[in-house]
């Protein structure tokens, strides 16, 4: 089974989700047998490309009630064994660290681009990193073990810019406006941050249809549409 997660970095739900999922996935008896890859997506692609605290754009888009979305997430995110210090957090442009992602999907696979990717995310909402920052980008991927030489040569260059922005308009073109949305076998989704319960059960329910005969899966299908039990959604 592949399972295709959209998600930014700077999206703090997608890092709840991402702790889920792991979670669910942990519990699932085929684990083994499932392919995870991450594709990109912007929340704000018109984000500048410079530091800026975290406080300040969260205060400019929604006023006083910033900080009390912060502490809510802050205490999901305990629950869930993750660490949000939005004190340290700078939001930059995602573009190059999602460039970083693809990379390191390209050349080193699924495995360590999931690594990657939670480096990623504990270092940006937790250890103050600068995701628009080479070096700092260098030194994570280094750490999720990624060749230092070869990352440094790829983010002093523009590679995989313009397949990455193909992935974010091929997403939109999907239906996909929020994220996280995880897509199983290119077929169902689901949206958010879901319980691990709710993750566990789509893997359940999706490894069932997936492995149902063609004939049986089109026994379920009448006037054009296929009914498909919860939680996943088809496209």
């Amino acid at each position: 089974m592949k399972v295709e997660i959209y998600s930014d970095i700077a999206c703090p739900w997608c890092y709840v989700g991402k702790a889920r999922f792991e979670r669910a996935l942990a519990a699932f008896p085929k684990a083994a047998a499932v392919e995870v890859v991450y594709r990109p997506f912007q929340l704000d692609p018109s984000a500048p490309h410079e530091p800026r605290p975290h406080h300040d754009v969260l205060a400019a888009k929604y006023g006083p009630q910033a900080r009390a979305m912060d502490a809510r997430v802050t205490a999901l995110g305990a629950d869930e064994g993750i660490t949000f210090d939005f004190d340290t957090v700078l939001e930059n442009n995602s573009l190059l660290a999602h460039r970083l992602l693809r990379f390191a999907l390209d050349t080193y696979g699924p495995a360590v681009q999931t690594r990657l990717k939670g480096a990623l995310m504990a270092g940006h909402f937790g250890e103050g990193l600068d995701i628009g920052d080479r070096a700092q980008l260098a030194d994570t991927a280094v750490a999720a073990g990624l060749d230092r030489d070869a990352v440094t040569a790829f983010l002093a260059g523009d590679d995989l810019t313009k397949e990455v922005l193909a992935d974010i308009d091929e997403a939109r073109a999907l239906g996909i406006s929020a994220v996280p949305t995880f897509v199983f076998e290119g077929t169902w989704a689901v949206q958010g941050g879901q319980e691990t319960s709710v993750f566990l059960q789509a893997l359940e329910q999706i490894s069932r249809e997936s492995a149902a005969p063609a004939a049986e899966e089109a026994d379920s299908c009448a006037d054009g549409a296929c009914a498909v039990p919860a939680p996943g959604e088809r496209f």
